[in-house]
């Protein structure tokens, strides 16, 4: 029998229970809740069967339940089937209508296409015929017109004329189309015609000039534009421009005070070369100031008044380049060609940069083409009656290509050619020759007489350069240098009778010269950039590199050169030789220096554009410094033989006896002999010199040369005089000062070959029983015994054991040690022979400079290299 449930748990078991979010553990606590408690209440053992009998009833319960969900989910099936039929079924008859609609409107739209294209066609055969209409009627109307004309009756065009706006641009039009016309006809009379009409056109243009001034007048831009625009119909408004352009207050206050507050301040530092180049005068500033305020209210204007803008403005604009700014430059310059050169060139420059700036900011009014066309106006029959359709002057060209060429055309009068080359050339000649005035009076004066100088080669190669000319009968860029550096600089064949005094620091070499004349060059190659034309830069830099390479180099440099090695040349051969001469090469290794890196930093990248000008200024370069190199080296060859040939003076006058003295007393209490002490004296000075004056590789070949030289001298020196046993101690004590003086060179190779000298004094010191040993040792060892024979012979006991050193001589030591000395170094025969022809290895300066030191007692040959040759191709 069924158990009746407690109506809680009826509860739990319903339909609603199991709907939405279910837990398991929740609902089987739900149905035992009450069974629990009763459980915990009863203190009797746990009873199952209350849990049990529920339990039972419960799962019969929901099997009840879940039969009723199916059956109702079988009828929820059996609904669905049914309705997915009927909708099927509905969605296949909507498919089917709207496909006919579909097709409906395709029928539509084709149907539509053809109608759109039968009136298109329509449309543009009425708009064939109207446009013949109309051209017909226009035939007409010119045919009309021309005949009034020939019966000389005007009053039709005279009325359409008073019509207002709108009639004087349609007479506008047909006067343009009848004097096209009327150039055409060929009739009797169709002069007098054509002259009716010319004569009409004359008036009407007149009239509508006159209107547009009156309107200018008044400032009324709507009229302005009004006669514009008719004028532009008539002939392009060429005229209408003009009017406006000429009456303009800009051009006509521009006649204006032009001598108002002068700059003095630019006018009287212009000329000087030391002070900047000027960067702006009052008078053009105020100028270009006021040219930029006109055009910035004129572009408005124009654009408001004419139908063609940039047409107006190109016209303004180029008036106010060919007239203000031209007469105002012209007035500049005029003033400063009376002043110098560099005061014009400076000025050139002065405008041309300003005027480019008043370029670039003018380049922003750039203004849109426009234009406007006559509503009853049509193309194609302009352009067969009237020719082309004239809407005024166009131009293919741009505002901004219009200020470029106006720019330009503003400084070919004085940039085309090789007229500002030559202008620049010819300031750069007269600066140096200002600059080296007194140097050349100095170094004319102090040349010798009766020989040929270095200056003396300049100003005739100056004097046939200045009287060279072109194939046009004008004088070259070099000729007008060459005049200008002979005209200031005093070098006229005529000698001048009185003169000042000259200074011994005029004829000095100074590297301030040399900087300043490079700091007006660059100047000149600033000037170079902004003046000359793109294409132009390369060239003209080399030929002012020529220009200054004459100044700097030729009359500067090798001047100073000439003049110290011709007073070398007059010096007294039996004076100390002039060391004081060295000075002049640490001041040209210094300015020699500057050449270079200034030509390499600022010269050379300007032929960046030109391979083969680079390349010419390369070639040109090293030639110059080569040039420089021989004279220095010239120079350094004659120093050297007048220090060596001192030398040999003093060594002899070496007493005969010397190194063998009588009274041993008097002997030793000398400390070293006279000619000792005067040569270790010069050599002293020599070195002081030439530390002072050279440096690096330079410094150790001069020292080298002179050094190199001395110990020959020595070697034959020691061939010559007797040795006593104390004659020797007085001569080991003059080695060793000879030693000591050349050592303070600091020179590797010259502290060996004095090294020898002194084991050399050794021989006539040591005991014959030892001498034989010590010449296999050493330095001495590298050397047959048979060579040292001369020296040996000079000992006052030499007669004793000549016989016995003889028979030993061709003796080979059996030390492997010595042998192997000997392979290394070579037969000493060999250094004997170098000893007395004294040859050294070449040394390698700078970038493919050989220096060299060749035989001696021969002059100094080797090369003298004064600066580093940073450059290649």
């Amino acid at each position: 029998m069924d158990m009746e449930l407690d109506p809680a748990v009826e509860a739990q078991l319903q339909l609603s229970t199991f709907k939405g979010k279910f837990e398991v553990t929740e609902f089987v606590g739900g149905v035992s809740e009450k069974l629990i408690a009763q459980s915990t209440a009863d203190a009797g053992p746990f009873d199952p069967v209350p849990f049990i009998k529920t339990f039972e009833a419960a799962v019969d319960k929901l099997i009840a339940v879940r039969k009723d969900v199916q059956a109702k989910t079988e009828q929820m099936e059996k609904s669905v089937r049914v309705s997915e039929r009927e909708y099927s079924k509905k969605m296949a008859e909507l498919n089917r209508g709207f496909e006919a609609v579909g097709s409906s409107f395709s029928g539509m739209e084709s149907r539509m296409n053809e109608v759109s294209s039968t009136a298109i066609r329509i449309g543009e055969q009425l708009e064939t015929v109207h446009i013949e209409r109309q051209r017909a009627q226009a035939a007409y109307d010119i045919i009309d017109y021309y005949n009034q004309f020939a019966r000389g009756d005007t009053s039709r065009l005279d009325a359409l004329r008073k019509e207002g706006r709108q009639g004087r641009r349609q007479v506008a039009v047909l006067l343009r189309r009848l004097n096209t016309v009327a150039k055409e006809v060929d009739l009797p009379t169709a002069d007098k015609t054509r002259e009716n009409i010319e004569k009409y056109c004359e008036k009407f243009e007149k009239e509508m000039l006159n209107l547009f001034d009156r309107c200018y007048r008044k400032g009324d831009p709507k009229m302005m534009h009004h006669c514009a625009q008719t004028l532009l119909e008539f002939n392009g408004g060429s005229s209408c421009i003009q009017v406006y352009v000429n009456q303009h207050d800009f051009f006509i206050n521009n006649v204006r005070e032009s001598k108002q507050t002068e700059d003095t301040v630019l006018w009287n530092v212009i000329s000087d070369p030391d002070t900047s180049p000027p960067k702006n005068e009052r008078g053009l500033t105020d100028l270009f100031a006021e040219i930029r305020t006109t055009v910035d209210t004129e572009a408005q204007i124009v654009k408001a008044v004419f139908p063609n803008p940039p047409v107006v403005m190109q016209v303004f604009l180029q008036r106010v380049f060919a007239q203000s700014i031209q007469q105002h430059m012209e007035q500049l310059l005029h003033r400063a060609t009376a002043i110098s050169d560099l005061a014009y060139l400076r000025v050139l420059q002065l405008v041309h940069i300003q005027a480019s700036t008043l370029v670039e900011d003018l380049k922003v009014y750039e203004l849109p083409a426009s234009g406007s066309r006559l509503p009853f106006e049509v193309g194609d029959f302009s352009r067969t009656l009237g020719g082309s359709s004239n809407t005024g002057p166009t131009t293919s060209t741009t505002l901004t290509a219009m200020l470029e060429t106006a720019l330009e055309e503003l400084f070919v009068p004085y940039t085309e050619g090789q007229r500002y080359l030559e202008r620049e050339s010819q300031s750069l000649g007269t600066l140096y020759s200002r600059l080296l005035e007194d140097f050349t009076r100095y170094h004319q004066i102090k040349a010798p007489k009766g020989k040929s100088s270095m200056f003396d080669r300049v100003v005739n190669q100056l004097s046939t350069a200045a009287a060279t000319t072109s194939s046009g009968g004008v004088q070259t860029t070099s000729a007008q240098a060459a005049n200008a550096i002979l005209r200031f600089g005093g070098l006229n064949s005529e000698k001048n009778i009185e003169e000042e005094p000259v200074r011994e620091e005029d004829g000095q070499l100074s590297v301030d010269v040399a900087e300043i004349m490079l700091k007006w060059h660059a100047e000149a190659i600033g000037r170079c950039v902004e003046l000359s034309a793109p294409n132009d830069v390369a060239k003209n830099t080399f030929a002012l590199l020529r220009v200054l390479a004459e100044a700097i180099v030729t009359a500067y440099i090798e001047e100073a050169i000439e003049t110290a090695q011709a007073r070398l040349d007059a010096a007294d051969s039996k004076a100390e030789p002039l060391l004081q001469v060295l000075s002049i090469l640490r001041t040209v290794d210094l300015i020699c220096h500057l050449w270079q890196q200034y030509v390499n930093t600022a010269l050379l990248p300007l032929a960046s554009s030109s391979v083969t000008i680079r390349r010419e200024m390369l070639v040109f370069n090293n030639q110059t410094v080569s040039r420089l190199e021989g004279g220095v080296n010239q120079f350094m060859h004659r120093l050297t033989d007048m220090i060596v040939s001192w030398l040999l003076t003093q060594l002899s006058k070496q007493k005969r006896n010397d190194f063998k003295p009588k009274n041993d007393d008097i002997s030793f209490a000398r400390v070293n002999t006279e000619p000792c002490v005067a040569c270790c004296d010069m050599l002293e000075k020599v070195r002081d010199a030439a530390k002072v004056n050279l440096s690096g590789k330079n410094l150790e070949l001069f020292l080298t040369e002179i050094g190199v030289s001395f110990h020959s001298l020595l070697l034959e020196h020691l061939r010559k005089f007797p040795v006593s046993a104390t004659g020797g101690l007085m001569l080991a004590k003059d080695i060793r000062m000879y030693q000591d003086t050349v050592s303070s060179f600091g020179i590797a190779s010259l502290t060996e070959r004095f090294e020898f000298i002194r084991q050399l004094g050794q021989v006539f010191l040591l005991s014959p029983e030892i001498l034989k040993s010590y010449i296999t040792e050493n330095y001495l060892g590298r050397i047959e015994p048979r060579l040292l024979k001369p020296y040996l012979a000079q000992r006052s006991d030499w007669g004793q054991f000549e016989k016995g050193f003889d028979d030993s001589e061709d003796i080979i030591p059996a030390d492997g040690a010595t042998a192997d000395t000997k392979s290394r170094f070579g037969r000493l025969s060999v250094m004997m022979k170098e000893l007395e022809s004294l040859k050294m290895e070449g040394l390698r300066l700078s970038e493919g400079i050989s220096v060299g030191i060749p035989s001696l007692p021969s002059s100094f040959t080797g090369t003298f290299s004064i600066a580093s040759r940073p450059f290649s191709n």
